[in-house]
């Protein structure tokens, strides 16, 4: 009976991150990418399926570093290690395949189908938050 009663608060919990989002340019306010967001080893990851412009499909990470250099964007995985923490997810990384830079990440549900995900140097107030819809 215990067993049932958890399964049945665990289906009923708030609405898993994990899934497909769509990114929205805050300059713009056009869709520009698909990413999909997974958890591996307790923590979450992000990779670019598909880009939706298309002056950007086929397009390589000019401006990342190391192995990523000149890699197709589609693909790369630019959410990486964040963190469970309360109703966030901290403590990674986000990559900005635009310049290559990686930023310090905290990726909070908003509702059902918004994020809210901030990128930083160092302070939180010191970034940029996107927003993105689940698909």
């Amino acid at each position: 009976m215990v067993s049932l009663l958890l399964s049945f608060v665990l289906f009923f919990q708030t609405p898993d991150i994990e899934g497909r989002w769509v990114t929205i340019d805050d300059e713009t306010g056009r869709e520009k990418s698909e990413i999909l967001l997974y958890v591996e080893d307790g923590k979450l990851y992000g990779k670019i399926e598909r880009l939706l412009l298309p002056e950007d499909q086929g397009k390589t990470c000019v401006n990342c570093k190391g192995d990523e250099y000149n890699k197709p964007i589609e693909g790369l995985v630019i959410v990486k290690g964040l963190k469970p923490d309360d109703d966030s997810w901290t403590k990674g990384k986000i990559m900005d395949p635009a310049n290559g830079k990686n930023y310090d990440c905290t990726i909070t549900l908003e509702d059902d189908n918004t994020l809210n995900v901030r990128g930083y140097l160092g302070f939180s107030l010191l970034g940029r938050t996107q927003v993105w819809k689940r698909k």
